[in-house]
């Protein structure tokens, strides 16, 4: 059985764009990646899954029930995280958190006290005084208490510090030990390398590839900035792999597609004072690989 499986999934707004035959399974028991930037299609994706709206054509499943259909049954399989989080904001953490396990009609047990150390989050404040990073923490907790079958997280790290981002990522990989499907979506890539078995990419509102995570680690690009000493005179870069090279006087920029090892070999030749090596944004990553794709695109 597919804990997802989509079909031709199409939602417009009027006359605009929501998102456009998307089409794609995922196993029961598998963390898979749904990226693209902001505006692609993700949350109109995930909120066609969850029944929050309805699709203008195509159909979904989750766990064989139709998203349509059977709204109601799938979300007591469901646990989610949205990208924003509001909630009654004169109820404490507590007060939120036994509230929300009634709809579910489960206790709040070793397990939920668990969660709550892990991501150190305060019970006794009001929601109405809590950060942005606080209220993700919330929506974690509140998205695990039942135990689901399957968690759909949208854009969920954002507001986290990096050791609670760290935290959130091994209760993830726990859950996931566990049995718990795990439909991640997000806008950056490192996490989803980090934690996704799949990935699909998305694009206007079209998928554009979709692949595992070691096929799509080689077809990473890397963004490489490097200033030479002021006196040096640059010498061009023949490894292989380099694209997009921009230069203004000793500092030279180049999108990079290829083994680290041998750029770093060809750039230790290079009487280099400072260089970087970060991950593009995703705009440039479609750039230079989703070219062919957007062509064949229908407006």
């Amino acid at each position: 059985m597919f804990a997802i499986e989509t079909k031709g999934l199409t939602k417009y707004y009027g006359k605009s764009r929501g998102i456009i035959d998307i089409s794609f399974q995922i196993k029961e028991g598998e963390i898979f990646g749904f990226i693209g930037p902001n505006g692609s299609g993700k949350s109109t994706t995930i909120r066609l899954l969850l029944s929050l709206l309805f699709p203008s054509s195509g159909a979904g499943k989750i766990f064989n029930y139709d998203i349509v259909k059977d709204g109601p049954k799938i979300k007591q399989m469901v646990g989610f995280v949205p990208s924003e989080v509001n909630y009654y904001e004169k109820m404490t953490v507590k007060e939120l958190l036994e509230y929300s396990a009634r709809f579910y009609k489960v206790t709040l047990n070793h397990h939920y006290n668990r969660l709550v150390d892990a991501l150190d989050l305060d019970l006794t404040r009001k929601i109405d005084d809590l950060s942005m990073g606080n209220k993700k923490k919330v929506a974690v907790i509140q998205s695990l208490i039942h135990k689901p079958r399957l968690l759909i997280l949208d854009e969920p790290t954002s507001g986290l510090d990096p050791l609670i981002q760290n935290r959130f990522f091994e209760i993830l990989k726990e859950e996931n030990e566990k049995g718990v499907t795990i439909f991640f979506s997000s806008h950056v890539l490192s996490e989803v390398e980090k934690l996704c078995h799949r990935v699909a990419i998305i694009k206007e509102g079209r998928i554009v590839n979709e692949d595992n995570i070691s096929s799509l680690k080689e077809k990473l690009l890397y963004r490489v900035t490097y200033q030479l000493r002021n006196e040096t005179k640059d010498v061009p870069l023949q490894t292989q792999g380099i694209i997009s090279t921009e230069k203004s006087k000793n500092v030279t920029t180049f999108l990079y597609q290829g083994k680290m090892t041998a750029l770093l070999k060809d750039l230790s030749q290079l009487p280099i004072e400072k260089i970087t090596i970060t991950e593009p944004d995703l705009e440039e990553v479609f750039m230079h690989y989703y070219q062919d794709d957007s062509r064949k695109e229908v407006n």
